[in-house]
């Protein structure tokens, strides 16, 4: 049989690649096995000098060859990976279904069909896909045969196609004349006790046989007699008993679920799997066979059922089957796989079972009662997930090596998958098999998820799988978990919700350290405390977080995507679902509800700076560091589009139209003068490129309506051009409004009100509001001048406005009140990105921190804004703790540290203050602010007993003497200042050159007269609390000192005043930090060695 016009013409026309990439000593391997190539061919292809010439003529030969070589050829590319050149021949594959191997007459194809017709083999089905590459494994396997008896088993999970593909496998006419002459001959088995074993000749037996032992004597006469050399295929066999009766030294092709089946008899065996589903294109081939159209014209829910099923052959022939009746259901078939309704995907067919639920229930039955329940808790799986097999032994109470043996039985079962590639192995269902499981033991469910409510459980899953798959069972069986306690449910979810990011790391945590910071009446913390207390009577130590129960959490969900700064995040136009990127240089989309990861792809070469959703939630949009711009396929994870040419620096934002009416996409990025672009998708260019800015543009914005685009650049101002000529329609001077700053305004972004009247943008440590017919500024809100803002969003349905910031805080404003709502801590970086939900029930912030907080709006706007800032002092008496601390109003709190109810609260200060110290005796507390004074009040009256001036910078340290008579201060003006502040006597310590960090009293000192210093000039001093200084020590010691360009941090002494830990950080880097242990009396001695943490700033 002559290669095919089409395959030959495929060969020469890709025969230049063929030759410059492949590895013929590789290929022809495989072509040996198949047949197609015989040694002396594979020596003369081998003799040629080099590589190029080997493949030169390997394609020489392949050319002169038949149809069956150029399968092989392919199937080859594809076992060695050249998945590439593998799709350049895959289209003109020839049909060897029909043809012979040797002859292509009709005759041959009359002999063919006569032989298996007679021996009863199934015709090929009304639809028929081929799978080439399984079809010639199996008859690669047959060939074996040829000379001596054997047992080939094809095996799979039910629904794998393997009867037809046993079926066409022996649809040749070569391999029936050389290995088969005496015939083919089929028998269905299916799950029988006896099964009909003599109809091959029925006519020649007078009696049925009367047990197994006699049946087996019979098929043995009848097959060496009658049938010599004849191939038995014996498909769907359930029961090892039923197939020794067939071990009768004869040729047999079985199909089967159970791969082990043919270790009960003797003989040569030989395997192939087939695998659980189609590939894309196949499976689209068989819906557009059944349907009547082409691949191409089938509606997108087509791609969704293939890839719903994981490509099941059984299950794209029920659907294709329905709708070839009901072509107009696509979208209800969908639904009901996606719903799991099983039932309802039901055909007539010549496929045992005219329904899923019935083939996947029978592979069920078939197991022993005990490990039929533990089948089924593996319910408790997730799609895609593979799991090692001591996860189950929790599951199950089992020892680990019991439970492998079972999971062993699954596997040959096909009911389980393995992957055997990893150390220890790691298992798993396919998709078809854990929604039939989910929905069979629905009704069971209460019992297995109760499992749920496990502290113990949830910590080996969440390390095993990630707390995302958790957080989403609690979302999707909520209903069933509810029925047993929805306040357990609720307080599992919230602890997973919020410390998820912190389960994500590696070390793993301590999971009842994390869960002891839950609520004490919390089912969560119960548990936590009965382990901790456990563990420290074994010498463990644990920390129980005593006034918790005065802080309320404002966090939904904390989710820790990406390995590196997340530079955006945003929501899907329907709220189901968030894009991230940043540094890590992908885009990755997960579910809101829970951050399961739902698509992940390495996007850019550099870092990808913005990501946008389509107004359909079809495409994403993502811009980077690499100065390209792509649009990819959000649900199929496919680029759609790479426009890379006309920008020429960093591309810094990126966001789509609105609406669909006329989709575009606008960019802007550093270039000097073309920096704003917008692009039609469906041309290769630019549409308009709007110009007026001449520094780069760090944002773009399209109004409302999509009627304007607004830009905020470098240059300090924001512009609003007009979309559909790209005019330039107004520009807003926003540096005119810093008039009193020399700095350079830099315009970070800018967002639009609902009704599209109002334009706010960021700049500096302001957002600004400004009527869009007139440019008027109508709203200034001024933060805090130690930050900037680094992002602003308003809030689709409301008159909320979020603020992103450099201190890690997030702001709600109201813009109607010009009032602040609520502070949003919790990031540990600076925060980048903040966007409302398009409902305006949910806010995202993300951060340099690597995580991405979603806030309920509704619950972060009704708490109180008022929060304590970290510069604060601890009292404790016998059980009282008392805090004070100053508030983000520049007002000093003293609260209760166990219930956080205030006892005293100042009136707001005109200087920032930077520390405060508190007193026992008299009940008094002091502050020090940024202008150099220092006042002490009385609690919990609030008088001032004492103002004390002296400093001319700064207060950075102030502390109480054990007396209560004595104050010491430090300051930026490199002094330390010790006063009597009811009379207001003070002494100066100097000596530092820099400002001093802070200071220790030496507790063992009578009436703390000596103090440990440390300061920016890199030295720490030992003083008396008058001059002179006692002790002065500039630590330069070997490679473990800090030397004069380092800045001391902290230096901590020891309870006996012997021993101090300094710790410090180069001034020029915030890279690393040292640690040192030294003695406060004798400096010089080192007493450990330095420690070097990395990641910590100034």
């Amino acid at each position: 049989m002559a290669l095919e016009e089409r395959a030959r013409s495929c060969l020469l026309r890709f025969r230049h690649r063929l030759e410059q990439d492949i590895k013929p000593p590789y290929l022809m391997d495989h072509m040996i096995s198949d047949g197609v190539l015989t040694g002396d061919e594979e020596e003369r292809i081998r003799t040629q000098s080099t590589r190029k010439d080997q493949a030169v003529a390997l394609l020489e030969l392949l050319l002169k060859k038949d149809n069956y070589a150029y399968i092989s050829f392919y199937n080859a590319l594809v076992r060695e990976a050249y998945d590439d050149l593998a799709n350049l021949l895959y289209d003109d594959l020839p049909k060897m279904s029909q043809n012979a191997h040797k002859s292509n007459s009709d005759s041959n194809t009359s002999y063919v069909q006569t032989v298996l017709s007679e021996g009863g083999v199934p015709q090929r089905p009304v639809v028929f896909v081929s799978r080439p590459e399984l079809v010639n494994r199996v008859r690669e396997k047959l060939y074996r045969l040829q000379k001596d008896p054997g047992w080939v088993t094809v095996f799979g999970m039910a629904g794998s196609g393997k009867s037809v593909l046993a079926a066409e496998a022996v649809r040749h006419q070569g391999l029936i004349e050389e290995c088969f002459p005496g015939g083919i001959h089929w028998l269905s088995i299916g799950q029988l006790d006896k099964p009909d074993l003599l109809s091959l000749d029925s006519q020649s037996l007078h009696r049925p046989p009367n047990s197994l032992d006699e049946a087996k004597e019979r098929m043995r006469f009848l097959m060496l007699r009658r049938y010599p050399r004849a191939l038995l295929i014996l498909d769907d066999i359930w029961d090892s008993t039923v197939l020794k009766v067939f071990d009768i030294h004869c040729r047999i092709l079985l199909t089967t679920r159970n791969r082990s089946l043919a270790d009960s008899v003797s003989g040569a065996k030989y395997e192939v799997e087939v695998e659980s589903g189609l590939d894309e294109k196949k499976g689209l081939e068989i819906l557009a066979l059944y349907t009547g159209t082409k691949p191409i014209a089938l509606p997108e829910e087509a791609r969704s059922i293939v890839r719903e099923c994981k490509g099941s052959p059984l299950v794209v022939s029920l659907i294709g089957a329905l709708l070839r009746e009901k072509p107009n259901r696509w979208g209800y078939y969908l639904r009901q796989l996606r719903q799991k309704q099983f039932k309802r995907i039901r055909k007539s067919s010549s496929y045992d079972y005219d329904a899923l639920d019935q083939a996947m229930a029978a592979s069920i039955e078939v197991l022993p009662d005990e490990h039929r329940e533990l089948y089924k808790d593996l319910t408790v799986l997730e799609k895609d997930i593979k799991i090692p097999a001591k996860v189950l032994s929790v599951l199950w109470d089992l020892e680990p090596e019991e439970v492998e043996d079972i999971l062993e039985e699954f596997v040959n079962k096909s009911l389980l998958f393995v992957d055997s590639h990893n150390k220890p192995y790691l298992y798993y269902l396919h998709d078809l098999q854990l929604d039939f499981l989910v929905e069979q033991n629905r009704t069971q469910l209460e019992e297995l998820y109760s499992l749920m409510f496990s502290l113990d459980w949830v910590s080996i899953k969440a390390k095993i799988m990630g707390p995302a798959h958790l957080i989403n069972d609690y979302v999707e069986y909520g209903y069933i978990l509810d029925k047993e306690n929805s306040d357990v449910r609720s307080q599992f979810q919230e602890f997973l919700s919020l410390n998820g990011h912190q389960l994500e790391q590696r070390p793993f945590p301590d999971v009842v350290q994390l869960a002891l910071s839950q609520p004490r009446t919390s089912e969560v913390y119960r548990q936590a405390l009965l382990q901790a207390q456990d563990r420290t009577s074994k010498g463990k130590l644990y920390f129980d977080w005593l006034n918790k129960s005065s802080v309320e959490s404002l966090s939904r969900l904390v989710i820790h995507p990406h390995q590196g700064s997340i530079y955006s995040a945003c929501f899907s136009h329907d709220g189901a679902k968030i894009a991230s990127s940043g540094a890590s240089k992908t885009l990755k989309v997960f579910k809101s509800t829970s951050g399961e990861k739902l698509t992940e792809i390495p996007a850019h070469d550099d870092e990808v700076l913005c990501c946008a959703f389509s107004p359909d939630d079809r495409l994403l949009a993502t811009c980077s560091s690499d100065r390209k711009v792509k649009v990819w396929n959000v649900e199929r994870a496919m680029l759609l589009r790479v426009f890379e040419e006309e920008h020429e620096e960093q591309v810094n934002h990126c966001q789509f139209t609105n609406t669909t009416r006329r989709l575009l996409l606008a960019t802007c990025s550093n270039d000097k003068m073309l920096n704003v672009k917008l692009w039609n998708l469906n041309k290769p260019t630019s549409q308009n490129t709007m110009f007026g800015h001449f520094e780069p543009v760090n944002h773009c914005c399209f109004s409302p309506d999509d009627t304007y685009v607004s830009t905020s650049s470098n240059d300090g101002t924001l512009k609003l051009f007009q979309v559909s000529s790209a005019n330039e329609w107004k520009t807003i001077n926003v540096r005119d409004m810093f008039a009193e700053s020399d700095e350079d305004v830099l315009v970070k972004c800018s967002t639009w009100t609902a009704d599209g009247k109002r334009v706010i943008c960021a700049a500096k440590n302001a957002a600004l509001v400004f009527d869009v017919e007139t440019s008027d500024m109508l709203l200034e809100i001024r933060t805090n001048r130690l930050s900037t803002v680094q992002y602003c969003h308003a809030c689709p349905t409301s008159n909320l406005l979020a603020l992103a910031f450099s201190n890690y805080a997030v702001e709600l404003w109201d813009l109607e009140a010009n009032k602040k709502m609520a502070d949003c801590s919790g990031h540990l970086s600076w925060v980048q990105r903040v966007q409302f939900s398009p409902d305006g029930s949910q806010l995202l912030s993300c951060s340099y921190d690597q995580t991405i907080r979603l806030w309920e709006t509704k619950k972060v706007h009704t708490t109180s804004a008022v929060c304590l800032k970290r510069d604060s002092d601890v009292l404790f008496n016998d059980e009282e703790i008392i805090v004070s601390a100053a508030d983000n109003c520049n007002r000093l709190q003293v609260r209760d540290g166990r219930t956080g109810s205030v006892l005293f609260q100042s009136e707001e200060k005109s200087s920032r203050i930077r520390c405060t110290s508190m007193c026992r005796q008299p009940s008094a507390v002091a502050l020090g602010q940024e202008d150099g004074t220092v006042q002490v009040l009385e609690v919990p009256s609030g008088k001032t007993l004492a103002t004390l001036e002296g400093h001319t910078k700064t207060v950075l340290h102030c502390q109480f003497c054990q007396n209560g008579q004595t104050l010491i201060t430090s300051s930026e003006d490199t002094t330390i200042r010790v006063w009597k502040w009811q009379s207001g006597e003070c002494k100066v310590l100097q000596g530092h050159k820099e400002q001093v960090r802070c200071f220790s009293p030496l507790s063992n000192s009578p009436d703390n007269t000596r103090l440990l210093s440390w300061s920016f000039d890199g030295t720490v001093k030992t003083d008396a609390t008058s001059p002179p200084p006692l002790l002065t020590r500039p630590l330069r010691f070997n490679t473990y000192t800090h030397t004069w360009d380092e800045t001391y941090l902290f230096a901590p002494v020891s309870n006996n005043a012997t021993y101090y830990t300094s710790a410090s950080s180069p001034q020029t880097s915030s890279e690393l930090i040292t640690l040192q242990h030294r003695r406060t009396d004798v400096l010089p001695q080192l007493i450990s060695e330095a420690i070097s943490f990395s990641g910590y700033g100034r």
